[in-house]
């Protein structure tokens, strides 16, 4: 029986074997959406290479990282994010950011191009700023109106995902955008009390906007980040520092019926045991060792063995970008057959693009669709 795109990927987030291999992207950046695209939509550029959409909603999510976030929307009276655009070049963007609240300022500043963004200096500097995060930071509720309205539009074409508040979903991730994650990584031997402390007071916020999304139509849920990856931290720190708050988010989500993936970027070494214990239902991307990762997707999915499902393992940059059309085909293939076997894959770019040719899409796309259960 064909499915179509929805049920093709839900089938295999339940460790099932749907018709065929399905086919996707991690997400469309819009830079690659204009230059080779025409500046199409996500949905669109999904259908134009005939793959299962996964449409990622990122509204009122407050990640720092969007080419476009806003951070003034999200001020309070006690909480009064001043960002001062020292730079508004596109291609070297520089933003100052001065947050005021009744307990004194904090500040933090990022850089940025087409592409994305990033931080070249920490909110967190000193002890007590968490306690200015705890008493002031603010937490937007969801509106659910429009993520109805984006569903609704994916419609069986794919699926809609969604987040968790946070410049990133995972605790300890959003930790290391707040403060460098080398301090943070010599304050959990010095004071692991505090990092404790900081960790507790996001899962707090966190926990309070997952309130916010009962009824959320989202299909699935993306949680973590590549900060908690053991490319970053050791098994050790992940297991006391990721896994507990970890695991209390998830349990959150599934009590309001979420499915969840688990991001960390493909630095899987060692954490495998930990990623099923966190309770999430599918682990992504599966990065190589070839674009950052520490393991070969079928070394995690043998140490995994059907306890979650997958998600990516395919090498943007050297595979689909630089490589031929036969390496193209030998890796999706690979991966079908050692990771794919059993159901429970979703075949995907292992994570953002940028100068891929969209003929490679295509030769990639086509191979996927040609792996049929």
């Amino acid at each position: 029986m064909i499915m179509t795109s929805k049920e093709r990927m839900l089938t295999a987030l339940k460790r099932e074997k749907p018709d065929r291999l399905p086919v996707s992207v991690h997400q469309w950046q819009q830079y690659h959406l204009d230059r080779f695209l025409g500046g199409i939509t996500p949905l669109e550029a999904f259908q134009r290479f005939r793959m299962d959409a996964q449409i990622q909603y990122f509204e009122s999510m407050g990640q720092f990282w969007l080419v476009d976030a806003d951070f003034s929307r999200f001020s309070t009276d006690r909480w009064i994010d001043d960002a001062r655009i020292v730079n508004a070049d596109p291609d070297n963007r520089i933003v100052h950011h001065t947050i005021r609240t009744p307990a004194g300022e904090l500040t933090y500043k990022t850089a940025g191009n087409r592409m994305t963004t990033w931080i070249t200096e920490y909110l967190v500097k000193r002890d007590d700023d968490i306690e200015r995060i705890a008493r002031y930071m603010p937490v937007p509720p969801l509106d659910l109106r429009p993520i109805a309205e984006v569903y609704d539009q994916v419609g069986d074409r794919g699926i809609l995902r969604g987040f968790v508040w946070g410049d990133q979903a995972g605790c300890w991730q959003h930790a290391c955008c707040l403060m460098d994650v080398n301090q943070l990584i010599l304050k959990c031997i010095d004071q692991p009390d505090w990092v404790h402390r900081f960790l507790a007071i996001l899962l707090e916020k966190k926990l309070r906007f997952v309130e916010s999304m009962r009824g959320a139509k989202f299909d699935l849920v993306e949680t973590g980040g590549g900060a908690a990856s053991s490319t970053v931290v050791s098994p050790k720190l992940h297991t006391e520092f990721c896994l507990p708050y970890d695991r209390k988010l998830h349990d959150a989500l599934h009590e309001l019926g979420f499915l969840i993936t688990y991001h960390t970027c493909g630095g899987t070494r060692g954490i495998e045991d930990s990623i099923v214990a966190n309770g999430c239902d599918a682990s992504e991307t599966l990065a190589p060792p070839s674009v950052g990762g520490n393991q070969e997707p079928w070394e995690f999915a043998a140490r995994i063995d059907g306890r979650v499902a997958m998600i990516g393992g395919v090498d943007q940059f050297n595979v689909v970008t630089a490589g031929s059309d036969a390496l193209i085909r030998k890796t999706v293939y690979k991966l079908f057959e050692t990771v794919g076997a059993r159901g429970g894959y979703i075949g995907s770019l292992s994570d953002h693009f940028f100068e891929t040719p969209p003929e490679k899409l295509a030769v990639f796309a086509e191979a996927a669709r040609e792996c049929v259960y």
